[in-house]
């Protein structure tokens, strides 16, 4: 009989009757493995020719004993057999055992006792609307989730893989900015999903973000902007001039009351159910934007924008002859002309509600030449204009 060899690794402690054995029989090499019996009292034997498999199945068995102490042994061979294949399987990946257990029973029952798609969009749906969130994110994520729930509503949260989500996502053919929403979106249901244990992780943490390589923003020059004042009516002058000189959100300034405009302080507050990311805000009165407003304060009440204003707009723009319009030309503007004229970057930054001056420097950094935005801010209405607002204040514009 070859040297025998308890198979015990540095570090570990000694059990009474578990022991592996090297032995050699008609030429050949095997091993043989001792266990304590359940009793506590006596062993059982196994025999190996594979020194792998012999080790593996001490560990198992010393594991087992450490865990769960003599009853560990009674394990049957079924049992002992899955324990040594699930090792093995488990082995590159650094899990133990106990580990792949819990998480696979954590899976099992999230796909069993689980929501389908179009029950757990509706409890977020019921449950955002208690949040405080704005009427219009609530709206957004209402339909973004609907399309969701066209497609996967039938199906189970806990089923729903990240390589699904990435093609359905592409296959919506959207540019790289409403694609990056619809991602943000369905992030919201599969972490509400998560806390409610009806699936195991947000896939979306998965999904990459689209890469935005497009144009810059698209602005107006100050002589658009100027023919675009004047050519505007008395109920949609304010839009126009608090978009070009405060930068609002086209939403925003929708939403915008006259209430909402600090005379005495010269500010125009963004509440934060008006505002887009749920924060509140101010933008200063800067002189030119004072100057177009001015005919409107001690008169005015209600709601800054008319009702049916995209065809009012519409009507201001074509008889200022602006047939290009670029997408959010009114903040892009604003910003743009505003950074290059006061050279405040963490000011314009608070005022545009945007989490870092990294993005405004991104963006609107040299956009414009130091004279046109001289000329921008320099746009003040004609002594005549203040006449004209305020006998039309009240007229359809």
């Amino acid at each position: 009989m070859a040297e025998k060899k308890a198979g015990y690794r540095r570090g570990q402690k000694y059990i009474k009757n578990l022991r592996l054995y090297e032995v050699a029989k008609n030429g050949r090499v095997y091993w043989r493995l001792r266990t304590p019996l359940p009793s506590g009292t006596g062993f059982s034997e196994r025999q190996f020719s594979s020194e792998p498999e012999a080790r593996t199945a001490f560990e198992v068995a010393y594991v087992g004993h450490q865990n769960h102490g003599y009853s560990a042994g009674t394990l049957g061979v079924k049992e002992r057999g899955d324990a040594l294949a699930a090792l093995d399987i488990l082995r590159p990946t650094g899990m133990s055992l106990s580990e792949a257990a819990k998480y696979y029973a954590s899976h099992h029952q999230n796909i069993h006792q689980n929501k389908l798609v179009t029950d757990a969009v509706a409890e977020l749906l019921s449950a955002k609307g208690h949040d405080g969130l704005s009427a219009c994110y609530r709206k957004d994520l209402r339909n973004r989730l609907g399309r969701f729930v066209e497609s996967f509503g039938t199906r189970k949260m806990a089923e729903i893989s990240a390589g699904e989500i990435d093609t359905w996502l592409r296959e919506l053919s959207l540019g790289p900015s409403s694609r990056n929403t619809f991602r943000s979106r369905l992030s919201v249901l599969f972490f509400f999903a998560r806390q409610r244990h009806w699936c195991a992780e947000n896939v979306l943490a998965q999904v990459e973000k689209t890469k935005w390589l497009g144009t810059e923003p698209g602005i107006l020059s100050p002589e658009q902007f100027a023919r675009l004042l004047e050519a505007a009516g008395a109920r949609t002058l304010p839009y126009w001039a608090i978009g070009g000189f405060a930068g609002l959100r086209s939403a925003e300034l929708e939403r915008l009351e006259w209430l909402d405009i600090d005379w005495e302080r010269g500010l125009v507050e963004v509440t934060r159910l008006k505002s887009k990311t749920a924060s509140r805000r101010h933008v200063a009165i800067r002189p030119a934007l004072d100057a177009w407003l001015a005919p409107y304060r001690g008169y005015a009440k209600g709601k800054v924008c008319p009702p049916s204003l995209r065809h009012h707009l519409e009507a201001d723009r074509a008889r200022a002859g602006i047939n290009d319009w670029p997408s959010n030309a009114l903040r892009h503007s604003f910003a743009s002309y505003a950074l290059e004229h006061f050279k405040q970057p963490g000011e314009l930054t608070v005022e545009m509600g945007h989490g870092s001056p990294d993005l405004v420097q991104k963006f609107y950094r040299h956009r414009v030449r130091p004279e046109a935005a001289r000329a921008w801010w320099s746009i003040l209405p004609p002594p005549a204009a203040q006449h004209k607002i305020v006998e039309g204040r009240f007229a359809a514009g």
